[in-house]
């Protein structure tokens, strides 16, 4: 972050931001691992609200230099979206693999009331709303430009080369947990062909809320809560 200018630091601070409570949230669940008191033992019930809160805060600030516009060619945009769904669960609804029941369960502060109100719907404005808008604003609004040339707002959203097509999609892979590497390879250059189709950064960050919120409905009705 140090010496980027105001644009950089719009597309930047979002995602690193992210990455630094969620590395927070893993150092006290390392430390808490068997203490009975829950914000030690499973700190994802209020790293991942916490997350909501300081990335929201960071996608305020930048939001000018985002230059979100209406989203483009919504049938396809919409249909990539649920084609990357069906990538993410073929695993476990065709192939044979295990259900994935480990992971941020709704329920755990109560299956009824308002502590379940709370807990359900900051993880879906997380899933779909945060998540969406600051992955597709680093990954393709910035990197996917900057690899063609650093002074990226001179580059054309949906600019294709094969350097930055393969360093993005790679970069997207590595970041999800290793049992969903097949599918977030798959899933990352397919977002980087809807921005190269669209030409849209709206477009992407559609494509993305579509199938987290498709997956979010699919993690609801299975109790796979290793999904998100």
């Amino acid at each position: 972050m140090f010496g980027a200018d105001p644009k950089e630091k719009a597309n930047l601070a979002p995602f690193l931001a992210f990455f630094v409570v969620l590395g927070l949230g893993s150092v006290v669940e390392h430390f808490g691992d068997g203490r009975a008191f829950w914000a030690f033992s499973q700190p994802m019930y209020w790293v991942f609200p916490l997350q909501t809160l300081v990335c929201s805060v960071f996608l305020l600030r930048g939001w000018p230099f985002y230059q979100l516009r209406a989203p483009h060619r919504l049938l396809f945009t919409f249909g990539a979206g649920v084609l990357a769904l069906l990538l993410w669960i073929a695993p476990q609804e065709w192939l044979g693999a295990p259900r994935r029941l480990d992971g941020f369960n709704p329920e755990f502060f109560g299956g009824t009331g308002w502590p379940y109100a709370v807990n359900l719907g900051l993880r879906f404005v997380r899933l779909v709303v945060v998540v969406p808008l600051l992955e597709e604003i680093f990954w393709r609004g910035f990197l996917l430009r900057y690899l063609i040339n650093e002074d990226f707002s001179r580059v054309p959203f949906g600019t294709f080369s094969w350097r930055s097509f393969a360093i993005v999609t790679a970069g997207f892979c590595l970041e999800h947990s290793r049992a969903d590497w097949p599918a977030a390879i798959l899933t990352g250059a397919l977002y980087n062909l809807v921005a190269y189709r669209t030409k849209s950064l709206s477009s992407c960050v559609l494509v993305h809320a579509v199938t987290n919120a498709l997956l979010g409905i699919y993690v609801l009705r299975t109790g796979q809560w290793g999904f998100w």
